[in-house]
C-alpha cells in the first residue's frame, strides 16, 4: 500500500503533465492537489525536495520502461536507438518525456539544489545506453555520443513539433553509426589479412 507521500508524488506527476511548470509554486499546487502547503512542506521540505522526487518518480518509470522495451526487443534487428525513439514519440509517451526535460533542464538551471541528483540521473541513463549498445562500443564516449543524439533530437522535437525532421535525422545517425561499423570491421578484416601474409 503507498504511503501519504508516495500518493502525493504520483498525484504531482499527473498534475505537472497536465499544466507543466507553470505554477510550481507550493501554494498553487497544494491548492490543485486539495491539500495544504504546510503538508506538502511536511512531506517535501521544499519545492526543491518535492521537484527531486517528482523527478525520481519520472526518472524510476521511464528507465524500468526502456529497460523491459530492451528486453522485449532483444532478439529485433532494430537498433535500440531506434526502438527507443519510436517509443518516446508515441503519443501516450511523449507527455511523460516531455515533462522529464522540462523538469531536467529546471534542475540544471539550479545546480546547487539539484546537484546530486543530476549526476545521478545521468549515471543511471549511462548505464541503460551501455547496456543497449554492442559490447565492443560501450565506451564512455559513444555513451555520452548517442545520449546527446537522442537528448539533442528531442529538444527540437520540443521546440518545433516536427516529428518526421527528427526522426529522419535518428535514422541518419543510425545509418552513420552502422556505416562506421561496417567500416572497421573490413578494415580490421583486411588488417588481419594482411599480418597473416
Amino acid at each position: 500500500m503507498q504511503t501519504r507521500k508516495e500518493t502525493l508524488v504520483d498525484e504531482l506527476v499527473e498534475y505537472m503533465l497536465v499544466n507543466g511548470l507553470s505554477n510550481v509554486s507550493l501554494r498553487p499546487l497544494a491548492e490543485a492537489l486539495g491539500t495544504s502547503a504546510r503538508l506538502l512542506i511536511y512531506h517535501f521540505e521544499s519545492k526543491e525536495g518535492l521537484l527531486t522526487e517528482v523527478l525520481e518518480r519520472m526518472q524510476t518509470r521511464l528507465r524500468q520502461s526502456f529497460g523491459t522495451m530492451l528486453e522485449r526487443g532483444s532478439g529485433s534487428s532494430e537498433r535500440p536507438l531506434k526502438q527507443f525513439w519510436d517509443w518516446a514519440i508515441a503519443a501516450r509517451n511523449f507527455p511523460y518525456l516531455r515533462l522529464l526535460y522540462e523538469l531536467q533542464i529546471l534542475a540544471a538551471q539550479n545546480p546547487e539544489s539539484y546537484g546530486q541528483y543530476l549526476q545521478q540521473n545521468a549515471s543511471n541513463w549511462s548505464e541503460l545506453i551501455a547496456m543497449a549498445l554492442p559490447e565492443n562500443e560501450r565506451t564512455p564516449a559513444m555513451v555520452t555520443l548517442v545520449g546527446a543524439v537522442f537528448d539533442g533530437l528531442f529538444l527540437e522535437l520540443m521546440s518545433t513539433g516536427d516529428r518526421k525532421r527528427t526522426t529522419l535525422a535518428i535514422h541518419h545517425f543510425i545509418k552513420l553509426v552502422d556505416d562506421a561499423r561496417e567500416t572497421s570491421r573490413v578494415t580490421h578484416k583486411k588488417s588481419a589479412k594482411a599480418s597473416a601474409n
